[in-house]
């Protein structure tokens, strides 16, 4: 009897292994027969829903702001958003506004921005407020440089921590709760008055846990002092020049301003204020005030 040969052994097991590989992967017979009689078919793509946007020849910036603000390009009523909503138009980005909340963010917070596209079928990627100065610098017909003063992020401080400080304890905690925070930002969420009241303690407790990272406990005359200072010495650095730091065109930091000066003078906000003492810290400065004017009358001229 001949000796076995590894080789053909080998080649045997292979092609054994490759028929049950082969016979996992197949289409069982009935169900080939099924198929065959009843061949699946690729159905087109379902139309966009009526409220799609049609028209994508300009980008959409998502903000605060209500259906009638989008339909007139008025100043967005939400700080971050009033930022960079001013600050592309500073940069000459052709762009509308568009209703929307933290909900609908991808990100989870407002705004973001859906870039142009001329193909309604191809999705677009979302640009957020984090990365909307280098897109806007990437895109911009004319991009703004900030300013290289040395102080820029001393006084750049001045907002983000005590104006922001400010603003918050005003709209949020103050008695302004009732009649700014409540009509802009909880009653369009929701008729009902359960989840108004849910949204309300959120709110209220977002801004006092916001506070208490600067402080142990919440001090209000503390809280306006420091943000009437900031404002003090703001005025000192704008001056008698047009833009902050003497440049020749708006930058970012002039958009950082008027997000809370315009918003603080606006007599139409929410149903008007009624502590009024931030507001009054603007009023004060006569050159935040013009300051505020040209910005609005040369990039709102409807507001």
């Amino acid at each position: 009897m001949p000796p076995d040969n590894p080789e053909r052994n080998e080649n045997t097991q292979n092609e054994r292994r490759h028929q049950t590989s082969r016979n996992i992967f197949a289409i069982p017979a009935p169900i080939k027969r099924l198929f065959d009689r009843f061949p699946l078919l690729t159905y087109p793509a379902n139309e966009l829903p009526l409220r799609a946007p049609r028209n994508r020849q300009d980008s959409v910036l998502y903000v605060f702001t209500t259906d009638d603000g989008a339909a007139t390009d008025a100043p967005s009523y939400n700080p971050a958003c009033l930022k960079w909503q001013t600050y592309l138009k500073f940069s000459n980005i052709n762009f509308r506004t568009a209703s929307a909340n933290n909900h609908a963010s991808p990100t989870g917070s407002l705004p973001f921005l859906l870039p142009a596209s001329a193909d309604l079928m191809k999705p677009t990627q979302p640009i957020s407020s984090g990365k909307l100065q280098k897109w806007a610098m990437k895109n911009s017909p004319s991009a703004i440089e900030e300013p290289s003063d040395l102080r820029y992020e001393a006084y750049l401080s001045l907002l983000d921590h005590k104006i922001r400080r400010a603003w918050l304890y005003t709209v949020y905690l103050s008695s302004n709760s009732t009649c700014l925070a409540e009509p802009l930002y909880i009653i369009p969420t929701s008729s009902n008055p359960f989840v108004r009241l849910a949204i309300s303690h959120e709110l209220r407790r977002a801004a006092e846990s916001e506070l208490l990272k600067f402080s142990a406990v919440i001090n209000s005359e503390m809280i306006y002092q420091e943000a009437e200072e900031a404002f003090a010495s703001l005025e000192m650095l704008l001056g008698e020049n047009t833009w902050f730091f003497k440049a020749e065109r708006p930058s970012l930091f002039d958009a950082s301003i008027f997000s809370y000066t315009h918003l603080l003078l606006d007599k139409n906000l929410g149903k008007g204020w009624q502590d009024c003492r931030l507001r009054d810290a603007v009023l004060q400065r006569e050159s935040l005030v013009a300051h505020r004017s040209r910005i609005l009358t040369s990039y709102f001229p409807k507001a």
